[in-house]
């Protein structure tokens, strides 16, 4: 069996170190974070809505105890 001259294991161990370090950068990579998304308001249709729901609810109640 033929030892490795010096400069071949320089190589071997430099490619080793490479390996080891580029390695985690492409496996953990993750991409760039994305912007602020749009903002949607929430106005008082939404507060309408829920208002109609709670009378709904309330007429049904005492529909259902009229019986």
């Amino acid at each position: 069996m033929k030892c490795l001259s010096f400069s071949m294991m320089q190589k071997i161990v430099l490619g080793i170190l490479l390996f080891l370090f580029f390695v985690p950068l492409i496996i953990f990579g993750q991409p760039g974070l994305p912007g602020d998304p749009e903002q949607t308001p929430i106005d008082g249709g939404l507060g309408i809505l829920a208002a109609l729901g709670g009378g709904y609810a309330i007429k049904k109640l005492r529909d259902r105890n009229k019986d």
